[in-house]
């Protein structure tokens, strides 16, 4: 779950310096928006990352280039997310910031883009959300579509922060992607952002053909908290009887709130993501008593009927324990599911793909299987 919306001093010149990971123009209704300099699909292959300091005592196995990002996010001097309010929160630096500072300190440049954006305002529930559409520079019209939900515990980042993990599986897959953005508490309690999720969904369907998508083959993707709404949407459009997703691509979804599960005592102190921000963002998105509700604690739903899955999980991690038990649930509900645990990764990791080769190896058997389910 990344920590997000950057001061606007600061967010200016990483929009001016590093448009390579952001896209700042969000305010008109169709615009195109700024060209993500980098491709995704690759990672840092010419310079040997190592960090400076010992394997922090929470994460002894951590594979060296996700120490280095682990450092560099400690060393630009952000605070307890669970010590903050959400409006302190969001201005935290985030694991995406970090990533980016390791880049320029290393000297790593990004290849030119594979996609082309525009952001869009789109009719919600309540009134609109920006969505942010990727499509392939080459490939034929039309595309198949992925409707992409990022992270950040329902009230912090953006899809700015989440930039990476939405465009590496536009280029990787040739398929459009649909990053959408959608209301986060405390100004906007459970489940509004559930809400918004289907509808942007729905909007996806009915709209496809307006940004060359074919509305027959869309297919849901989220990280975290984004893994959950997209599973959400599947659950929708299941129990409202509309065209199901193809596939659905949950990046260590939030899943239970079972916080002395095994992986939350054992990464309790972990970065970026611990225990302690858990309980955070559940008081700041949802109540207590809430938190076990389905649309939340994604083990205790109706599973049945939902599309092909793959979720993704870190090891070192808070929710690990809950991903790996939600694709055991989805298997006893017959879907057709797999699970692929990444070790000596952190929460995060999925977009790092620049500088983490976990991810790279993540993002393409994201990529791999939504292709195969599109038809691509």
């Amino acid at each position: 779950m990344k920590f997000t919306f950057i001061k606007a001093t600061k967010m200016a010149l990483l929009c001016f310096s590093m448009a390579a990971l952001f896209s700042c123009n969000k305010a008109k209704e169709e615009t195109p928006e700024k060209e993500m300099n980098d491709s995704i699909v690759k990672e840092n292959k010419e310079v040997k990352l190592e960090p400076k300091g010992p394997a922090p005592e929470w994460g002894t196995n951590i594979k060296p280039e996700m120490a280095v990002v682990i450092e560099k996010l400690a060393s630009l001097g952000g605070k307890p997310i669970e010590t903050l309010t959400a409006a302190e929160a969001r201005q935290q630096p985030t694991p995406t910031d970090a990533v980016m500072a390791v880049m320029k300190e290393h000297n790593i440049v990004m290849p030119n883009p594979l996609c082309d954006t525009i952001g869009k305002q789109i009719p919600v529930t309540g009134g609109t959300t920006h969505v942010r559409i990727y499509t392939p520079k080459e490939g034929k019209a039309p595309y198949p579509v992925i409707v992409y939900y990022h992270g950040g515990g329902f009230v912090i980042a953006d899809i700015n922060v989440y930039n990476a993990g939405a465009q590496g599986l536009c280029e990787q897959t040739g398929a459009i992607v649909v990053s959408v953005e959608y209301p986060k508490g405390p100004e906007k309690k459970f489940p509004a952002a559930h809400t918004v999720a289907f509808d942007a969904y729905q909007w996806v369907l009915k709209n496809a053909a307006s940004f060359n998508g074919n509305a027959g083959k869309v297919a849901v993707a989220g990280e975290s908290a984004g893994g959950n709404l997209a599973a959400n949407v599947s659950i929708m459009a299941r129990d409202k009887k509309i065209m199901l997703p193809l596939y659905q691509v949950l990046v260590y979804p939030v899943a239970n709130n079972d916080m002395n599960a095994e992986s939350y005592v054992k990464y309790a102190n972990a970065k970026p993501l611990n225990k302690a921000m858990m309980g955070w963002f559940v008081k700041n998105y949802a109540s207590e008593a809430q938190s076990a509700d389905p649309r939340l604690s994604l083990v205790k739903a109706n599973l049945k009927g939902l599309p092909k899955t793959l979720i993704i999980g870190a090891e070192i991690d808070p929710l690990q324990s809950e991903g790996k038990l939600l694709a055991d649930k989805l298997k006893d509900a017959g879907v057709d599911t797999e699970y692929k645990l990444y070790d000596g990764v952190t929460h995060e990791f999925f977009g790092m793909a620049t500088v983490v080769p976990e991810a790279k190896d993540a993002q393409g058997l994201a990529a791999k299987n939504l292709k195969s389910a599109l038809g691509l």
